[in-house]
């Protein structure tokens, strides 16, 4: 019997996160997505109606906090925090005093950190029970992102741990080249794409999580591949190619792949002693995993010091079948993260 939990991915509802610099264009966004047929049973949740232009008219108003828009779609401003907010709302909507809905956006203020909303939906029992963590998606003001990252760490960070980065108002410069190299240098595995006025077809923007059981396995490989791009050269886990660092305030990402299957306990006071030593500097780790007495793959999940609890995926997506975690760090250099696995190896 395996000590995992089997994913019950299909049980929760996807919670997905848009987020973005200030004037980067994420109501632009979700106006464009709650006018889409597709997106008619969603909620949407905004810290206020008045800071946030919606074009809908509020045509049903339920309470002070809850209203349901021109296109069937629910939205709700945060109450004192959103953990309160996402369970209210769940439970209104099971006692049908809302109508239905069955995915969740969360639009953030321009300068949130959007960490500590992963870290709730990945591991605070009273909301991961009934919701999972879907897509992260980041929009970047071509005129003015140079500048914001630049500066502004907040910037940073809600590039370095997207899922999706919508590269908005290219239309005001030249040329994107430049910015789409630095996003890439940031965030090597997120999908880039550039949007004009928000207008993107929802299939392409939700359903990037790694553990997610509507997502086809071939598009689980296709993340890995992309993450792990640049190290398809090395088939052993002491890698010698070189990291990707970033400029931008010492962000690194990078790929750790094992050959040989792993033993749980090991890879668990692993990571534990990282988040321990170095948690605030651990910005997001997503991997997949091969362990020893175990038939199906292991997914592993975590933001900072709070990691989802891991679970046991279906099957393989491909016929690889090496483990490979993706790190995303700030100041953490990958041989410093390798040093410590070897260390834990070596006093097991």
């Amino acid at each position: 019997m395996s000590l995992f939990e089997s994913d019950k991915s299909a049980q929760r509802l996807p919670v997905s996160l848009i987020t973005g610099f200030l004037g980067s264009g994420k109501t632009t966004l979700l106006n464009r997505l709650l006018r889409n047929d597709a997106m008619k049973d969603s909620a949407v949740i905004i810290n206020e109606f008045g800071e946030v232009s919606l074009d809908h008219l509020l045509v049903e108003r339920v309470d002070g906090e809850v209203a349901v828009l021109e296109s069937g779609c629910i939205c709700c401003t945060i109450r004192s925090d959103l953990e309160e907010t996402l369970r209210t709302l769940l439970a209104r909507r099971d006692r049908g005093e809302v109508p239905p809905f069955r995915r969740i956006l969360v639009e953030t203020t321009g300068l949130a950190d959007p960490a500590p909303i992963i870290q709730l939906l990945l591991n605070n029992p009273l909301v991961s029970h009934f919701v999972r963590l879907d897509t992260v998606v980041t929009t970047v003001d071509a005129a003015n992102a140079s500048h914001q990252l630049d500066r502004q760490y907040e910037a940073v960070k809600q590039v370095a741990l997207a899922d999706r980065l919508l590269i908005t108002k290219s239309d005001l410069v030249n040329n994107v080249d430049a910015l789409h190299q630095r996003l890439r240098r940031l965030n090597p595995g997120a999908a880039i794409e550039s949007v004009m006025h928000g207008e993107i077809d929802p299939a392409q923007l939700f359903g990037a999580a790694l553990v997610d059981p509507e997502k086809k396995t071939a598009d689980i490989a296709r993340w890995l591949n992309e993450q792990a791009f640049t190290h398809e050269h090395d088939h052993h886990h002491d890698h010698d190619h070189h990291d990707h660092h970033s400029h931008d305030t010492s962000i690194t990402s990078f790929v750790i792949a094992f050959d040989e299957p792993l033993d749980w306990m090991a890879v668990s006071h692993w990571l534990a002693h990282l988040r321990t030593a170095r948690g605030e500097d651990l910005l997001r780790v997503k991997g997949i995993l091969n362990l020893r007495d175990e038939a199906a793959p292991v997914a592993v999940h975590g933001v900072h010091h709070v990691f989802h609890p891991p679970v046991a995926l279906a099957k393989w997506p491909d016929a690889d079948r090496r483990s490979r975690i993706v790190f995303i760090t700030r100041g953490i250099a990958r041989q410093d993260v390798l040093d410590l696995w070897q260390a834990v190896r070596a006093a097991a």
